[in-house]
Order: structure tokens, then C-alpha cells, then sequence
């Protein structure tokens, strides 16, 4: 009886240790569709099977701290070279969402020839600004470190991101090489450098004239604009794009206060000769990305982009 009861005790322990923070899964592909169906009836979830040229991997950790443990999934394109590699931010608010919400795009992806990876990074219920910066970015340390495994090209990297993940995908590529955005831990050795950008819909700018940012934003980022000046201000890629920002691809959908500061980054880009595209795709809504027929327009829209850059 004794044997039982300890047994049951430690496994309860275990159990606590290891989700010992709170998850909102308000934002899921279900969700959104029921929100949009309405609206736009004839959207349907992608059908997307995973091609025999693929070796996909999932679940493998990239980061471990205590019993906190990162995930990430591969999806790699099957060849005696290495490919350029995508990394896949999800959205949500940088509240919500989860990296398998990027895998039908990852899939699909990589059978046009890339190694795809969809990241796990620590939310605002869980961390707040900049942790999930440094998770994505010791994920790119670590793909990096596992170059040779992952059939990747070390020096053609880009970052994907959707909505909240587009913004950190921008901010991320347009701090390449700053030190002030690595893990100060200093537990992932190594660079992060991306050398392209794709920004699905997020904004560019926390403060600025297009921008509507409010509740969310202010929970990642620790308080409000008047009380968190600096993370607002630091946490917005047009104040660190320069003549060393990588070329961006915009994918964007109808709705303006999503590429809050996008023209003017566009400027900075245009001043310094650094390739760039906007594809706005009309009468769509935000999370466009998950639902045909905009998948599949995502889907060209990027590999264009990327065969361009990189290919």
C-alpha cells in the first residue's frame, strides 16, 4: 500500500513539474473557421498529405530548462544537398496557438524543396517579451548546430511568421547579429542569422498611425506603452531595420492595422537596395493562411520568394 501511495506521489509531481503554467487555446484552425465560415462560406481547411519525398520529425527538443522542455517539428525535403530552411512561427496574440497550426504550411513547403521547421516558444501566460524571442532564436542555433542532420544550408535561412509570429519574424531578422536579442543565459552557442524574411500579416510597429495595438500586446510586453516605452519601442522591426535588414517578403491580408509600419520599412529597405515584396491578397481576412483558396496563394507567394533568394 505504501509502494502505491509513493508511486502515485511522485507521478503526480512529475506531472505538476512539468506543465506548471497556464495555456490558453482560444486561437486553433477550428476556431478560426467557425468564425469566419459565415462570412466567407466557401473557405475550406487544406488538404495536405505528406509527400514521400519528406522525412518529417516530430516533437524533437531543442531547448530544455528543468523539466520545461522546446519542441520543434522538421519537415525535410528528401536530397544529397542541403536545402535553404524555413522557420515557422505560429500566431495568436503572443498569447494563444501552437506550432502544429504551421505544419499543413511546413508540409507543403518543403515538398517545393526546403527543411521546414514549426517552433514551440514560451507564451505571455508563461514568459513575457523577449523569452519567446530567444526560444525562436536558439531554435535557429540549434537547427544551425544540426545542419548537417537536417539537410540544411547554414547560410540560407529564412523566417516565416504569421500574425503575432510575423512580427516576430520580423523582429528577429532585422536584429540579426545584435546581442541585445540573444538568451542572456548564453545556454545556445552559436549564430541565429536569417538571411530572409516573410511577414504574414504582423505588424511592423506596436506604436504608429496604423497601428491598434492594445491588450495583447500590452500583456506580452509587460505593461502598457506608457508603462513599457522601451519593449514597445524595442520590440517594433521598424526601429531596427537598416542597410543590414534581409530581404522581407509581406504577404498581407485587406486589413490595414495589420502591417502597421510596412510602408515605412519598405522606405528604409528601398534607401538601401534590399530586395523586397508585398503581395496583398484583397478581400481577405486576417488568419487568411490557414484556410483554401489563400493557402494556396501563401504557398506560391513564398516559394516564389524564396526560390528568388535563395535558389
Amino acid at each position: 500500500m505504501r509502494k502505491i501511495v509513493l508511486i502515485l506521489f511522485l507521478f503526480s509531481c512529475v506531472a505538476k513539474a512539468q506543465n506548471t503554467y497556464s495555456v490558453d487555446t482560444s486561437y486553433t484552425v477550428k476556431s478560426t473557421y467557425n468564425k469566419l465560415i459565415k462570412k466567407y462560406p466557401s473557405i475550406t481547411i487544406p488538404a495536405v498529405q505528406t509527400s514521400n519525398n519528406i522525412d518529417q520529425s516530430l516533437d524533437i527538443i531543442y531547448s530544455q530548462e528543468n523539466e520545461r522542455a522546446l519542441h520543434l517539428d522538421a519537415f525535410v525535403y528528401k536530397t544529397k544537398k542541403r536545402n535553404p530552411a524555413v522557420i515557422m512561427i505560429h500566431g495568436g496574440g503572443w498569447r494563444s496557438g501552437n506550432k502544429n497550426q504551421m505544419n499543413l504550411l511546413a508540409k507543403e513547403i518543403a515538398s517545393k524543396g526546403y527543411s521546414c521547421f514549426t517552433i514551440e516558444y514560451r507564451l505571455s501566460l508563461e514568459a513575457k517579451y523577449p523569452h519567446g524571442i530567444y526560444d525562436v532564436k536558439n531554435a535557429i542555433k540549434f537547427i544551425k548546430d544540426n545542419a548537417a542532420k537536417f539537410k540544411v544550408h547554414p547560410d540560407k535561412i529564412a523566417v516565416l511568421g504569421c500574425s503575432s509570429g510575423g512580427q516576430m519574424a520580423a523582429l528577429i531578422g532585422t536584429t540579426n547579429e545584435n546581442p541585445a536579442f540573444d538568451d542572456p543565459s548564453g545556454k545556445s552557442k552559436g549564430s541565429s542569422k536569417v538571411n530572409a524574411i516573410i511577414n504574414v500579416d504582423g505588424v511592423l510597429a506596436f506604436r504608429h498611425p496604423e497601428s491598434s495595438e492594445g491588450e495583447m500586446a500590452s500583456f506580452w510586453l509587460g505593461g502598457s506603452y506608457e508603462e513599457k516605452t522601451e519593449n514597445w519601442k524595442n520590440a517594433s522591426a521598424l526601429n531596427h531595420a537598416d542597410k543590414n535588414t534581409p530581404p522581407i517578403l509581406f504577404i498581407n491580408s485587406s486589413i490595414d492595422r495589420f502591417h502597421a509600419g510596412r510602408d515605412d520599412v519598405i522606405k528604409i529597405l528601398n534607401q538601401n537596395k534590399i530586395y523586397n515584396e508585398v503581395h496583398t491578397i484583397e478581400n481577405s481576412p486576417h488568419s487568411f493562411w490557414f484556410f483554401q483558396p489563400w493557402f494556396d496563394q501563401t504557398v506560391l507567394y513564398t516559394t516564389n520568394f524564396l526560390n528568388k533568394i535563395f535558389k
